[in-house]
């Protein structure tokens, strides 16, 4: 995934200018993420490439998807990526800080992949370091921005590391959220968790729905759950 571009089955994905490549978390997670089907509004948060938003903007064909980066890259990027989908009518791009983004209609559904290494050395490159680590965006701040900006009946849906929940559900629930779906991620089965995807409401749930996914079954042999999750996106 670190050519160039990265083809799709309906869209194309150019990343020479973005810092963070196209990579198996975004894809996974544009995968997941749920909104409201039929008209609704979906919040794409640091979206680099733009590839969460154009899968977003696939899966719900009614839906309008603002995204949104602080980098200049990463927004020039996404802009051309959008413009050659075939969503470009669907998907606003635009510079802009979510701290201090505003709105008058909040929206559906709120995707993340943020940046999470906030304990790791810091990359001598400044545009990446900014797209992979929280010097700009911390968790405290990434869940008071999108409580302010979900509906109430919104989902807010994000990709983490494996040994991040805790310190993410900490801030979440501070903030006023209710875990409603996670799925942890192994790369093979015998290997530990890496990721979780992690889905928060305003509303608590009666039963948070915990699935598990394996992405690889043995060596370059993708898992029966990871092709089916993403069989709209990858060419094989």
């Amino acid at each position: 995934m670190a050519n160039g571009y990265f083809q799709f089955k309906q869209f194309t994905v150019h990343q020479q200018h973005c810092a963070m490549k196209v990579g198996t978390d975004g894809t996974l997670l544009g995968a997941w993420a749920l909104a409201t089907e039929g008209s609704c509004r979906i919040f794409d948060i640091g979206t680099g490439t733009g590839l969460i938003a154009l899968m977003m903007a696939q899966r719900y064909p009614k839906a309008q998807v603002t995204a949104i980066d602080i980098d200049d890259g990463a927004v020039r990027q996404a802009k051309e990526n959008v413009s050659a989908s075939p969503f470009a009518d669907r998907i606003n791009v635009m510079k802009a800080d979510v701290l201090t983004f505003k709105e008058e209609e909040k929206y559906d559904s709120i995707v993340c992949n943020p940046p999470f290494f906030e304990d790791s050395l810091i990359c001598p490159d400044p545009q990446r370091t900014e797209a992979r680590h929280t010097v700009s965006l911390d968790y405290r701040q990434l869940m008071e921005a999108t409580f302010r900006l979900l509906k109430d009946d919104g989902r807010f849906s994000l990709i983490i590391p494996f040994d991040c929940r805790e310190r993410l559900e900490s801030e979440a629930h501070l903030r006023g959220f209710f875990l409603s779906r996670v799925c942890s991620i192994q790369t093979t089965p015998l290997k530990t968790p890496k990721r979780y995807m992690i889905e928060f409401t305003k509303q608590p749930v009666s039963e948070v729905i915990t699935e598990n996914g394996i992405l690889c079954i043995s060596p370059y042999e993708r898992s029966p759950w990871y092709q089916q999750l993403t069989n709209e996106f990858y060419i094989r």
